[in-house]
C-alpha cells in the first residue's frame, strides 16, 4: 500500500513542492514537541508544584516555631508572676536559733528559725517556697497561690496539725513526745 501522500500525488491533487513543505512541519512539529515545548510546560509544573511544597513546609516550620515561642514567653510569663507573690509575701525577721531541715534540688538545707516560726511551720501555718536557688518563707494561702501557679516551687508545706486523740489503752500515752525535739 502506498501512503496517502503518494495517492495524492498521483492523483494530482497535490504537488511535490506541497507533500515537502508539509513534511518538513510535521518534522519540526515532532521535533518541538520532544525537545522542550511539551518538557517546559512539564518543567513549569514541577517548579510550580515544588514551590507550594515548600512555601507549605516553611509555613508548618513558621507555626511550629510560633508556638514554642508562646509557649516560652507563658512560662516565662508565670515565673515572674510566682516571684512577684514570693518576694511580696515572703515573712521576714524570723531568724533565731532553730535550724529547720529541708531539701532543694536534692540538697539537705538550714533555715534558722525562732522558736514562733518554727513552731508555726511544723504546724502548716507558714510554708517554704523555692525559686531559682532562693528560699522564701511564707504563708499557707500563699503557698496556696503559688501552688496554683507551680506547685514544684513548694518545698515544704506541712498539713495542720490536729489534736490527736489518745488511746486509752496506750501504754505509751504518758511519754508524749515533746514538739521541740531535734532529730
Amino acid at each position: 500500500m502506498a501512503s496517502l501522500q503518494d495517492q495524492l500525488l498521483k492523483a494530482g491533487l497535490t504537488t511535490k513542492q506541497k507533500t515537502r513543505q508539509a513534511n518538513s512541519d510535521k518534522r519540526k512539529k515532532n521535533k518541538q514537541q520532544r525537545s522542550g515545548v511539551e518538557h517546559g510546560a512539564s518543567l513549569q509544573e514541577q517548579v510550580k508544584q515544588d514551590l507550594a511544597i515548600s512555601k507549605a513546609d516553611k509555613l508548618a516550620k513558621d507555626t511550629a516555631l510560633n508556638e514554642a515561642k508562646k509557649i516560652e514567653l507563658a512560662k516565662k510569663e508565670q515565673n515572674l508572676r510566682i516571684k512577684q507573690i514570693l518576694e511580696h509575701h515572703q515573712l521576714t525577721g524570723v531568724k533565731g536559733e532553730s535550724d529547720y531541715n529541708y531539701t532543694f534540688n536534692n540538697k539537705v538545707k538550714k533555715l534558722a528559725l525562732n522558736s514562733i516560726t518554727h513552731k508555726a511551720l511544723v504546724n502548716g501555718r507558714l510554708a517554704l517556697c523555692g525559686l531559682n536557688e532562693s528560699t522564701y518563707l511564707v504563708t499557707s494561702e500563699t503557698a496556696a497561690k503559688v501552688a496554683e501557679l507551680d506547685s514544684s516551687m513548694i518545698l515544704v508545706q506541712n498539713d495542720k496539725v490536729t489534736v490527736e486523740e489518745t488511746d486509752e489503752d496506750d501504754p505509751y500515752a504518758d511519754y508524749q513526745i515533746p514538739d521541740d525535739l531535734m532529730w
